[in-house]
């Protein structure tokens, strides 16, 4: 629990400062506006999205699909100097990473270069995106680690963003959506996981209401609260793509990182591959392992939003089931669910087990040490 407590900088609700050194696994910074991400395109690229927009899969365009995105951030997390939420650093210095003692945070922009359609705007995207995060988050705080954008629908343009970066520890993972034009084993995407593993890079997929599919798998939802709901839906459905194509026998040191999407779903879905496995592997004879040891030795899961049942104690078992050392702190913030590191999970913990979870964990996984 926390050491102290102060108040936020409206004054109104309290912040605990803890103890616990702390691994954010998911900040979302933004452009202060258009005209920022518009600075770090190449005039050929600036003037077509000028004339032509950026197009993407989303069913409105020019909008964000869903009104909730619109306005789902925290109250308290609009900068005093204007902007949107997490467009500032000072702000986000000392409303997040100073008074949460975060050793170091992991940046997680939600790029358009995941969906744009056009590949050479996609490509060019990418590469905006990452030199944005350095140069506006990354070398004025050592603290923030970035997350390699890539126009993942090519596989050329990835490796070209990838291995223009390769050796810059600044980047701790390589990033796309699950909701992929193909299932996630495709393929068309292994050249991706290759270069992720030669690099020692794990792959995030961070789920969101963005991607070249819908969230589910007869389209888009009517809903805000369906479409928050399907979160876990893409990264469930990556997961089992990925182990029954045989991903991780071809690549056996790849790390599989599934952002914000809960994880509570995850022992279920487990339980189902394992049965699904012994009814028909006859199909998938090549797969050298069961599913539950792919995911037990290559997959982590960021913790926001937590699943927090009635009972206390079925949280334990979640985290028992899944196991602590599976599991990597994460805010989201400057999201509306935000989740305090102090108060985020509200159940017995060996201080051992609540460190691995805050901390340790993912200093392990991207190396941060």
């Amino acid at each position: 629990m926390a050491d102290t407590l102060t108040r936020d900088l409206t004054g109104a609700t309290p912040v605990a400062r803890t103890g616990q050194p702390v691994v954010d696994c998911d900040i979302h910074p933004t452009y202060r506006s258009p005209e920022d991400l518009a600075s770090y395109l190449p005039e050929r690229w600036r003037r077509h999205v000028l004339d032509f927009g950026i197009h993407t899969a989303s069913p409105l365009v020019g909008a964000l699909p869903y009104p909730r995105l619109a306005t789902g951030m925290r109250q308290d997390s609009f900068p005093p100097v204007g902007g949107p939420p997490a467009s500032d650093l000072p702000f986000l210095q000392e409303q997040l990473l100073d008074p949460l003692n975060i050793t170091h945070g992991i940046l997680q922009p939600l790029s358009a270069a995941h969906t744009a359609l056009h590949p050479g705007l996609a490509e060019a995207l990418a590469t905006g995106t990452n030199d944005w995060q350095l140069d506006r988050w990354i070398e004025p705080d050592a603290r923030l680690k970035g997350s390699l954008a890539i126009a993942h629908e090519d596989a050329g343009a990835s490796l070209r963003e990838i291995r223009a970066r390769e050796g810059d520890r600044r980047f701790v993972q390589i990033s796309l959506s699950p909701r992929t034009l193909e299932p996630a084993g495709s393929q068309r995407y292994w050249p991706i996981y290759e270069a992720a593993e030669a690099l020692g890079l794990p792959v995030s997929m961070h789920s969101a209401a963005f991607g070249t599919r819908a969230n589910t798998g007869t389209g888009w939802t009517s809903f805000y609260i369906e479409e928050h709901f399907a979160f876990s839906h893409g990264a469930q459905a990556a997961l089992a793509s990925m182990i029954f194509s045989g991903v991780f026998d071809r690549f056996p040191k790849l790390k599989l990182i599934l952002v914000e999407g809960g994880f509570g779903w995850l022992p279920p879905t487990v339980w189902r591959m394992e049965r699904e496995f012994d009814r028909y592997r006859a199909e998938v004879p090549d797969l050298k392992r069961r599913p539950a040891e792919y995911v037990r030795d290559h997959v982590w899961l960021t913790t926001q939003p937590v699943e927090e049942p009635a009972k206390s104690s079925q949280l334990s078992d979640l985290i028992e089931w899944i196991g602590i050392d599976r599991l990597l702190f994460s805010t989201d913030y400057p999201h509306w669910d935000f989740d305090h590191p102090d108060y985020a999970f509200r159940v017995p913990l060996a201080p051992e087990d609540r460190a691995k979870l805050m901390h340790d964990n993912a200093v392990e996984v991207f190396n941060l040490a």
